[in-house]
């Protein structure tokens, strides 16, 4: 659930996951506008078993909820709410998804990071450097007031990394991996430039694909990358049963080429 949702690929990836395990299970795309998520949470019934949030309401997810996970403390938001003995449980899976899509197609070391854009998802993805091993972290935004936020909780973490904040201009400036967590329309051909050679580029966009920024790096990882392996964790935290991964990213490329198509 969230604001605007009609283009989620969510529900195309949990429900090929219910398919290729066998579960007669349901999973649906809820239009819920800021302010909305504690109303509808209220007034769902006893089959509801979780439900995944994105913006505007991760924060939100994380306030309403009774019990919430270290990692929803670390990061400061929420995009799992798990209902459970008559309690909301909130989670955020898009640390551990962004590390495991990482670690999917790179297996080197990552020293130091640079993030584009300063919200949220800059966050989280900052945050999953930093559990791969980045000692420095920077974060390039045009406006630097936007980045505080996302810069207190990455240098939050028992790791203790350092972290600044940088112009977009000097974003491929001596760093292993560059995340990108901004729109395609931000994605200009000076910043464009200014990436080129990057040992990883980490694109959390998935739509549309390619992106300016995706032919930059020598390693890519793409948002549909990050969108099965949080799905998977969310996936597993409803059913209780291990994601078919490759079933469901199976049915969110496909989805996709049909999009394109």
């Amino acid at each position: 659930m969230g604001d605007p949702i009609a283009h989620s690929l969510s529900p195309v990836l949990h429900r090929a996951g219910y398919t290729a395990v066998g579960l007669d299970w349901e999973y649906d795309a809820a239009l819920v506008p800021a302010g909305g998520l504690a109303g509808f949470v209220a007034g769902l019934g006893a089959e509801w078993r979780g439900l995944s949030v994105t913006a505007p309401l991760k924060r939100e997810a994380m306030a309403l909820a009774d019990v919430v996970s270290d990692r929803v403390e670390l990061v400061g938001s929420a995009n799992t709410l798990l209902l459970t003995g008559g309690e909301v449980h909130a989670d955020n899976t898009d640390l551990r998804g962004a590390v495991a899509a990482v670690r999917e197609r790179y297996d080197g070391s990552i020293r130091f990071a640079t993030i584009l854009g300063g919200g949220a998802t800059a966050a989280a993805t900052g945050l999953a450097m930093v559990e791969l091993g980045a000692e420095s972290v920077r974060v390039a935004v045009r406006q630097p007031e936007r980045a505080e936020e996302a810069v207190a909780r990455i240098a939050a973490h028992h790791a203790a990394p350092a972290v600044e904040i940088i112009s977009l201009d000097d974003a491929n400036d001596d760093t292993d991996a560059i995340v990108s967590t901004i729109p395609v329309a931000a994605q200009t051909d000076r910043l464009v430039a200014a990436c080129a050679g990057v040992e990883v580029l980490f694109d959390v966009v998935y739509d549309p694909w390619p992106t300016p920024l995706s032919g930059v790096g020598g390693t890519v990882v793409s948002g549909l990358d990050l969108l099965v392996h949080q799905a998977a964790l969310q996936f597993t935290a409803f059913t209780g049963v291990a994601a078919p991964l490759a079933a469901m990213r199976a049915a969110g490329e496909a989805a996709l080429r049909e999009r394109t198509a």
